[in-house]
């Protein structure tokens, strides 16, 4: 690939052992003096090249890929072709994670100022007089911060970002471009992507025959330590208490998060879901893209919820649930299962003469 089209600097060359010391996999097979220049898939990785092997699916590629070494389970080492290095690893897109990590630091965060190691405020910013900025944060052209805000050192304000007034950012976050930040507290190593808006109000009316009022919306969004909001997903503040969403969890792009909505800790949320106002998320849950959850719904400690479906009611912890409306996974397939039977079998319900269901 050419310079022209990479946007990111070539792997530096890196030993076995080093792979080794810093993801803690095994070196079962091959030279720790031998170097990795790359990275690569099983089936496009070349000589020099780190691959690694998670989902049993790509088992067809392992015999044939050409890479230098390979991340992999033990119950697979023995598969892996001659000549090609082995570090086991009971965790191996993990492992394989920490290495690209170590590898990459600049692709942990949103492309910004942080390429160049520029941590200063670019005069085509404007910053706000009453605003405290602490040492080293990089705030780039077209960003606007307003009064009474802070942003903790190291952190990163990308081009075009609006930090509404009296918004905390804390230490080492990455704010995307085309932001905009209001109501809003953010603790540490939070990284939001471009074209979020938080803090927003909420969708708060008070129905009536005569029309619908706007209801204030004077709460908060906070959100805690070291996580992640994709691109273009909107948090809305709370309406009378606080939107929070936990420390650890991890929101993808076009997720829309109701006001007074509760994510604990380590949540997983992907692409597209809708969480209505006030629905509350236990720690460890994880939502399938495209889902929705109506409001004032609960949803349990390591709960999961399949893609597509649409959460009516409260969900037990640790529970698996899918479909439209939701319910435990089993009765779902159990209904998908007695629905394609009856159709293989051209089983219809049609009414009988006398108006009685004739199935």
């Amino acid at each position: 690939m050419s310079d022209e089209t990479y946007f990111f600097p070539p792997l530096k060359p890196i030993s076995l052992s080093e792979v080794a010391a810093i993801s803690g996999a095994t070196l079962v097979q091959g030279d720790g003096d031998q170097l990795i220049t790359g990275i690569g898939p099983l089936e496009a990785a070349g000589p020099g090249d780190l691959t690694f092997l998670d989902n049993p699916k790509y088992l067809k590629f392992l015999a044939e890929t050409r890479a230098s070494a390979c991340l992999c389970a033990r119950r697979y080492s023995d598969r892996v072709p001659a000549g090609v290095a082995v570090l086991e690893t009971a965790q191996p897109y993990h492992t394989y994670a920490a290495i690209l990590a170590h590898a990459f630091p600049d692709a942990m965060r949103p492309a910004g100022a942080i390429a160049n190691k520029d941590y200063s405020v670019s005069p085509q910013a404007h910053v706000d007089p009453d605003a405290a900025l602490e040492d080293d944060v990089c705030v780039e052209p077209g960003a606007v911060i307003g009064p009474g805000a802070r942003v903790g050192r190291k952190s990163i304000i990308s081009a075009g970002a609006v930090i509404s007034a009296h918004v905390t950012i804390g230490r080492d976050c990455s704010i995307g471009a085309n932001t905009t930040i209001q109501h809003s507290i953010l603790g540490d190593r939070v990284i939001i992507h471009p074209g979020c808006q938080i803090g927003q109000d909420g969708f708060g009316f008070a129905m009536a025959p005569g029309g619908h009022m706007k209801v204030p919306q004077v709460g908060r969004v906070i959100i805690q330590d070291n996580v992640e909001i994709g691109a273009n997903t909107t948090i809305d503040r709370g309406a009378n208490r606080d939107t929070i969403i936990g420390e650890g969890t991890k929101i993808d792009n076009q997720v829309q998060i109701g006001h007074n909505v509760e994510i604990g800790r380590h949540c997983v949320i992907v692409a597209q879901v809708g969480l209505s106002g006030s629905c509350r998320l236990g720690d460890f849950v994880a939502i399938g893209g495209q889902s929705g959850v109506n409001g004032h719904v609960t949803i349990g400690d390591g709960a999961q919820i399949a893609a597509v479906s649409s959460v009516h009611g409260d969900v037990p912890p640790g529970a698996r649930w899918g479909g439209v409306p939701a319910k435990p996974a089993r009765d779902w397939f159990r209904e998908i299962a007695i629905l394609r039977r009856m159709a293989q079998r051209g089983e219809t319900s049609t009414p009988d003469k006398n108006g009685e269901d004739g199935a």
